[in-house]
Formats: C-alpha cells, structure tokens, sequence
C-alpha cells in the first residue's frame, strides 16, 4: 500500500499554495470527496505512461517526477511539493503519467480520485485555469533543471537540489542517502560523494546515517547555481502569496 487515510482535521489542505488559491465555492467542490493520506517514503504513486488513478496535492511530502527506462527510475526532472499538484494535467489531456512519481519526503497529501477530480474540473474553469498555471511552472522547473545539467558543476547542481528539498521538507533534516542522491542526478555515486563532501566541508550540510541536515542555508545558497533562485521566481509570480479561504 502507498498511502492510508489519516484524520483529516491533523492536516490543514490550504497548505497546499493551489488548494489556498482557490476561491471558497471552487475550493468546496474539489474537496467534497477528497482524502487526507499519508505517502510513505520511496514509494511509487504513479507509473510512467500509465493511467492516473488520483491527483495528489502534497501538504508536508515531496514527489519527484523521474524519467523512467525498463520501470527502474532513471533521472529526476523536477519535484514537487506544497506548491504543486501531481497527476492533474495528466488528467486534463487525457493522458498517462509524465513520468514516475516517487515518494522522496515522506507526509502527507490531499488525495482525489481522477473521476471526482475530472468532474469538478468540467464544472470549474478556474480550477482548470491554476492547473494549466502549475503545469507552465512545472515545465520551467524541468527546463532549468536540464539546462542546469548541462553546464553546470556538480557541487552546484547538488546545492540546487538540497535547496529545493530543504524548501519543502518543512524542517533541516530529511532522509537521503547518496546513492539515492546520484540517481536524482543521474551521476555516479562517487561524483556526487565528492560534491556533497565539499558541502559537508564548507559547514553548508551534515550527513549522517541517511540523513541530511542543512546546516548553513545562506552558505548553500552561495554554493549553488541561479537555477534554483530562478525556479523559485518562476512559483512566487505564478502563485504569489494569497490569505487562504475562510473555514
């Protein structure tokens, strides 16, 4: 099993940024069917090419979209967290999952079978309109994330991504092991070994035991790319910071 349902007073849905966003009738008919579920780590919610059972709105999780060859995950193209959706677009186009989505921090989400979603949808152009909105942002995440790739070091693009967890794992530590981290990357072990001890040098990170912990966040700030202050432009102009909905 990859998820179970949990209370769902524990958890407040408006911490999802699109939940937050929407106005309170269009708000109230996503959530009239939905589910507060837990998602366990390195769990697979979604399979490449296949259909979408549900959409996923992380609350306190993290969900890495890979590419995917043989069923085996291959490479990450982006994450997502509280500010996204997994599963929605897919949905709308009628199409199978981008690609695998796995559990990279374990919490929790708002879950909504895709026929509920897919109706709601034909009723609520404005929901339709802030899916289409995170799927362009989502789009630029993968695209600086490659370009990222592309030109520069690996001490960069490694900061990059611990930024971009540490963002939305919603404390300093979080589970990672470097093997793990070399497949989000697509390198070696050992690259990523050598770039992740040039961090853990600088006093930016520790790691200890599968588990990281963000020690200097403006010293891991210097070490990486514009990639990642770019990515996060691209969320806060999309979804500027809004009060959510009464309850």
């Amino acid at each position: 099993m990859t998820k179970q349902t949990v209370q769902p007073k524990t958890f407040d849905p408006r911490t999802n940024r699109l939940l937050a966003r929407l106005d309170r009738d269009d708000y109230d008919a996503l959530m009239v069917d939905a589910k507060v579920v837990t998602l366990r780590f390195r769990k697979r919610i979604m399979h490449q090419d296949e259909p979408v059972g549900a959409v996923y709105f992380p609350l306190t999780a993290m969900i890495s979209l890979l590419v995917a060859t043989n069923g085996q995950p291959h490479m990450e193209m982006a994450t997502i967290g509280r500010e996204g959706v997994v599963g929605a677009s897919e949905l709308i186009q009628e199409q199978g999952a981008m690609g695998l989505n796995l559990i990279q921090i374990p919490g929790v989400a708002v879950r909504i079978d895709a026929g509920v979603f897919r109706n709601v949808i034909s009723r609520r152009p404005r929901v339709e309109r802030l899916i289409h909105q995170h799927l362009y942002a989502l789009m630029r995440q993968i695209l600086h994330g490659a370009a990222c790739n592309r030109i520069h070091s690996m001490e960069e693009r490694c900061a990059r991504w611990l930024l971009m967890t540490h963002d939305r794992a919603g404390g300093d530590t979080f589970p990672l092991t470097q093997e793990f981290l070399s497949h989000m990357l697509g390198v070696r072990r050992a690259t990523v070994n050598v770039a992740t001890g040039m961090l853990k040098k600088a006093g930016f990170i520790r790691y200890v035991r599968g588990q990281i912990t963000v020690m200097d966040r403006p010293g891991l700030e210097s070490a990486s790319c514009e990639c990642y202050q770019a990515i996060v432009r691209v969320y806060a102009d999309l979804f500027p910071a809004r009060k959510a909905v009464a309850s």
